[in-house]
């Protein structure tokens, strides 16, 4: 069944506000129902109501039929003020033919149209409110797009997602299918949630739907971090978002667009530099400030549980010797090799680190006695004596170790470090390749 369409009528004439309704009557291009009104002064106030109706998707004026003349304005005046009262409805000027060129202007201002009186009947007037109606449907219609358009392309070069208010896929961008992996032809009309899915990167959850709020408080907003795209055929993608409602030439949310980039790699990025500022970037064994952290957290669990543990600081017997005959990629691919040694000779819950140069310090959080600790020293002098095989040649090294206990050898992080330095350099002094532990 087509709706009635409702039509204010501004006219003072009661002949010509008769003619209007009798041509209206029974129209094949209707059903119309015309809403009488006099004065310009009650235009503008009905007007103006709609407006506001029009804004909470209430309003349902289809068009205006105005006389130029009315007893409170004349002339384009008339025109003026109930167009700006609601510039969005279609409004066709009713004049005479002593009043035309009035009517022209009218409609070079914004008016849709105007019909001479003496050409009014039941065939004419339907027609050209039928055909007004629906030129004012499709300019809505392409402004709509143009706006949806616009947004779109300040976005390219990301992925792009649209939807209309009941959050049915309108539009998806070329990045957009790649990383959906869903085309628009395919996606149109489909519920959001079943092209785009996004879950929880921590509990595996289905995210919240982006759009929904967006459209309800008519707010940009962006995704809550740590969210994570599935892909149509089940590849995964970090991403991150950020969404706007779209919104009608008359300021109605029509809906949303939703632009998002896949940053697996930034993130990477990320995470590898978080990873080496706490590891070293020639060996990847912990550096210094990874090394303090597990010191600290070992003495305060061997406080609580008075326990023991070790500290071997180890340093590389001539190895400037080294760096200076065979150069500094032989030296730093026979610290490699050093490195994989020492991490072959302790336990899991060990640490090795490189403090820098071609000292190491290797932390033991639980040890019983000091003759255990000298076991895992002699193991490494055995391991690291071995020949190193570097390209064509075999490089011999050996190393000297300073052991310090703790409680024994020191109650801070700081003093242990210095004291197995101090012992280090004990075992230089009795002709390297040997382990010391401190002694006060």
């Amino acid at each position: 069944m087509t709706r009635c369409q409702h039509i204010l009528l501004v006219q003072d004439d009661t002949t010509d506000a008769r003619s209007v309704r009798e041509a209206l009557t029974g129209a094949d291009d209707g059903p119309f129902r015309v809403e009488w009104i006099r004065t310009c002064a009650e235009g503008v106030e009905r007007l103006a109501l709609e407006a506001r109706k029009e804004k909470q998707a209430t309003g349902c004026l289809a068009a205006v039929l105005m006389d130029l003349f009315l007893p409170d304005s004349e002339g384009l005046e008339t025109f003026r003020r109930l167009f700006s009262a609601a510039p969005h409805v279609p409004l066709l000027v009713l004049t005479n033919s002593n009043h035309e060129d009035l009517a022209r202007l009218a409609v070079q201002q914004g008016a849709q149209d105007y019909l001479l009186m003496s050409r009014l009947d039941g065939y004419t007037l339907p027609k050209i409110l039928g055909s007004m109606i629906e030129r004012a449907a499709i300019a809505e219609a392409l402004f709509e797009e143009k706006e949806r358009a616009q947004v779109t392309l300040n976005c390219i070069g990301d992925a792009v997602v649209c939807t209309d208010l009941k959050g049915a896929v309108t539009y998806l961008n070329v990045v957009a299918e790649r990383l959906t992996g869903w085309p628009w032809a395919e996606a149109a009309s489909r519920p959001l949630e079943e092209v785009l899915r996004i879950i929880d990167a921590t509990t595996r959850e289905a995210a919240p739907n982006p759009m929904a709020p967006t459209i309800r408080d008519n707010k940009a907003r962006a995704l809550a971090q740590n969210c994570i795209l599935v892909r149509r055929d089940g590849v995964e993608a970090p991403i991150e978002d950020s969404t706007a409602p779209i919104h009608d030439r008359r300021g109605r949310v029509s809906g949303a667009v939703m632009v998002f980039r896949d940053v697996s790699i930034a993130r990477a990025k990320s995470q590898r530099m978080a990873y080496l500022a706490r590891h070293d970037s020639l060996t990847n064994l912990p550096n210094r400030a990874l090394l303090n952290d597990r010191l600290g957290q070992a003495m305060a669990s061997a406080g609580r549980r008075r326990t023991k543990m070790a500290l071997l600081f180890l340093d590389v017997d001539h190895f400037k010797q080294v760096n200076d005959t065979l150069g500094h990629s032989v030296g730093d691919r026979l610290l490699l090799s050093v490195a994989r040694r020492l991490s072959a000779c302790v336990r899991a819950s060990d640490t090795v680190s490189r403090q820098g140069g071609d000292e190491f310090v290797i932390l033991l959080p639980e040890v019983g006695r000091a003759e255990d600790v000298a076991v895992t020293a002699d193991k490494m002098l055995l391991a690291l004596g071995a020949p190193h095989r570097i390209d064509d040649q075999e490089l011999h090294a050996t190393v000297s170790i300073g052991i310090v206990l703790y409680p024994d050898g020191g109650a801070d992080a700081a003093t242990l470090m210095k004291h197995a330095d101090a012992a280090m350099y004990r075992a230089k002094d009795r002709g390297r390749n040997n382990y010391q532990f401190f002694e006060p």
